[in-house]
């Protein structure tokens, strides 16, 4: 059985100062990865998280905000001046402000389109230029969320985003494939993040929400980043070398059924 070692491999996480990104940085890190580059708006969390993941393996972070191209782009460019080449992406890092299809604006939606989707993009068509200019394979992850199937009506601009992404999964995974570049997504349902309990907070839910919703899922819990992760480490290593395409409904809710 393969296993999901990730040694002598160099991996890009976007949005890795905190919650999944973190989490999934952490464990490539731990995993045998040879070098990792964490990305981030806040320039003191991401410098003190690569320090430490840097006990672990080398780790560069690079400060970056997604909505801007040629940010976005320095993110590949110093992570291949770094380490020479870059063998695995994961798009973790989003926005996912509210808004209703009533009061949703055009800035917002361009804003979260921007970072959602466009960043992908680009980090996706970088990695793609460099590895086929290499003659060489490699892992896209795409973290994306249930809310592509179409999501609260209070998230209009984020599920549309995302369901952006989860097209353009597919799509470039179709394109690359007999390059030996593999593109999966993961759905993602409710997880338990500093993110998450920021919005409870700010919706009014009080400090012990998580247990109050913990009863109410069909497992007893909600996802943790742990669970999450582990995942996309599955995606990124040889372990799912046969695995593209896919988005994958990584919820213990079913999509499509009803109760």
């Amino acid at each position: 059985m393969k296993n999901l070692r990730l040694d002598g491999k160099i991996v890009v996480v976007t949005g890795a100062t905190q919650g999944l990104g973190e989490r999934i940085a952490r464990d490539a890190a731990a995993q045998g990865a040879a070098g990792i580059v964490v990305t981030g708006r806040n320039a003191a969390r991401g410098e003190a998280v690569a320090a430490d993941i840097g006990k672990t393996a080398p780790c560069l972070f690079v400060r970056a905000e997604l909505g801007d191209e040629a940010q976005v782009r320095a993110i590949m460019e110093k992570g291949e001046a770094r380490f020479g080449r870059i063998d695995g992406l994961v798009n973790s890092g989003a926005l996912t402000d509210r808004g209703t299809i009533e009061n949703t604006s055009v800035e917002l939606w361009d804003r979260l389109f921007a970072v959602n989707v466009r960043a992908p993009f680009i980090l996706t068509q970088e990695f793609v230029r460099r590895a086929k200019a290499r003659k060489a394979r490699g892992s896209i992850v795409n973290v994306i969320t249930r809310s592509a199937h179409g999501g609260q009506p209070f998230l209009t601009a984020y599920s549309a985003s995302k369901g952006a992404l989860a097209t353009l999964t597919k799509n470039v995974a179709n394109a690359v494939r007999f390059d030996g570049i593999r593109v999966n997504g993961m759905n993602i349902g409710w997880m338990e993040t500093p993110g998450e309990h920021a919005i409870q907070a700010r919706d009014g839910r009080p400090p012990d929400w998580l247990a109050q919703a913990a009863p109410n899922q069909p497992f007893g819990r909600i996802l943790s980043v742990d669970d999450v992760s582990t995942l996309a480490i599955f995606l990124l290593s040889d372990a799912g070398e046969m695995m593209t395409g896919s988005v994958i409904d990584f919820d213990q809710n079913v999509m499509g059924g009803y109760d």
